[in-house]
């Protein structure tokens, strides 16, 4: 028998959707670098979802280069970031931030998301010019421990943001599955309103490849195409992102892929609860992460392929199970009855 990945979301090709459309517009001529017509009108329908008609969106290729891009646009030489301790930009993007000249901040964090007030206290620690000056909060939702913001608790970021001169900025690498988790009150609205940039993740949902980038403060927009550009960003064929957004959205199959992944990490959870099974962290999304004994994680690998997140003890460990549109329900049906037999 063969093995069963819930390994990432991203191990596939693209939804079939996609791939159609890509195949029926392959012979087309169209200009490069994004300005083509399918581009622009992915672009317009992803700010009339957003509800933000002076924001500007740029497709990118991946989530390392364009959180790198972005944030190296939105500071000066001196100014620095805050994230989680947790945070992609910290700890799974081997220094790309850094590599651009930048310090990443570790503030104060609770279950992947970053407080208030231990944004704030990072701020007042650096209060001179003998230290960097902290211009940037980064986030991401989902947070990389799948955890997701409540539009509460975005609004107290925003808050902080504020006090502070700090530019919110979201790593939306995983938000398809924040926002279609069923708990979930926050929408793309809210994010226009809230961030100053926040990109929607392609990869991680049913694309080849891409992130939709939405700069909504009109301060950080002059010239960020050429900050694209400068950094090895900018596709000549960018209608391939345009192509695959415009699938994605312009009949909200995008959240529709994002709530099957979902539905399909729900099935895991619902056996790890049968199975008397713990979460390392409670999760709605399309990560879930069981606590489990060594060798219980050894007999599951024999048949599943999945992350190895964290050893907690000598004998404890967490894992992690990702689910993705491409989950079959008949696997995620294989890996309940395996938790449930362990």
């Amino acid at each position: 028998m063969s093995k069963v990945f819930f390994q990432n979301d991203y191990g596939e090709g693209a939804h079939p959707l996609v791939m159609q459309r890509l195949l029926e517009t392959n012979m087309e001529h169209t200009c490069g670098y994004g300005l083509d017509e399918y581009s622009l009108k992915a672009a317009q329908l992803i700010l009339d979802k957003v509800g933000n008609p002076n924001a500007q969106v740029h497709m990118m290729a991946g989530g390392t280069s364009a959180n790198a891009i972005a944030l190296s646009a939105f500071m000066r030489p001196f100014e620095a970031v805050v994230c989680a301790p947790t945070g992609h930009i910290n700890v799974h993007e081997t220094g790309a931030v850094e590599a651009t000249g930048h310090k990443v901040l570790a503030c104060d964090s609770e279950n992947g998301k970053a407080l208030p007030e231990g944004v704030r206290r990072v701020c007042l620690l650096h209060g001179d010019e003998h230290m960097v000056h902290p211009r940037v909060l980064y986030i991401s939702q989902s947070t990389e421990i799948g955890t997701a913001y409540t539009l509460a608790e975005l609004k107290a970021l925003r808050a902080v943001c504020d006090e502070f001169g700090l530019y919110l900025y979201i790593d939306g690498a995983r938000l398809g599955s924040a926002l279609a988790a069923k708990d979930c009150d926050v929408t793309l609205r809210d994010l226009g309103e809230l961030a100053d940039a926040f990109y929607i993740g392609g990869t991680k949902n049913g694309l080849l490849f891409g992130e939709a980038m939405v700069v909504c403060n009109p301060a950080l927009q002059p010239h960020f195409r050429y900050m694209i550009k400068n950094r090895g960003g900018m596709m000549a064929k960018g209608r391939l992102c345009g192509v695959m957004f415009l699938t994605a959205f312009e009949n909200d199959d995008y959240f529709a892929w994002a709530a099957h992944a979902n539905a399909m990490a729900d099935i895991i959870r619902e056996a790890m609860a049968a199975a008397g099974i713990a979460q390392f962290v409670r999760t709605t999304g399309n990560q879930v992460f069981p606590v489990l004994t060594k060798a219980q994680r050894d007999r599951l690998a024999e048949e599943f392929a999945f992350e190895r997140w964290e050893d907690l003890d000598e004998e404890m460990c967490v894992i992690r199970f990702v689910t993705s549109w491409a989950t079959a329900v008949e696997d995620v049906r294989r890996l309940a009855g395996a938790l449930e037999a362990l």
